[in-house]
């Protein structure tokens, strides 16, 4: 599997790249889509704050832009189109 999103990247990032992520953020707990953190801290950061495993985390993150069909401009999941 090839890692497209890593743990140093901003939540904010990730999620802009990829909206299909919020699923993934929502289901480990972390509720980023209001978080004024999201903007600036790494998805690693925002793990260890809420006691997450940061790299079953990561490796959810990635399956889901593996395994999404999401439309939309930018997309990562579906090559942005």
């Amino acid at each position: 599997m090839t890692e497209k999103f890593t743990k140093e990247m901003s939540i904010r990032e990730i999620i802009e790249e990829c909206p299909d992520t919020l699923e993934v953020f929502a289901n480990f707990g972390l509720g980023c889509i209001g978080c004024a953190m999201a903007s600036y801290e790494t998805v690693e950061q925002g793990a260890v704050a809420h006691g997450i495993d940061v790299n079953s985390l990561m490796k959810a993150l990635n399956e889901k832009t593996e395994n999404s069909t999401s439309p939309g401009d930018g997309c990562c999941c579906c090559g942005g189109l």
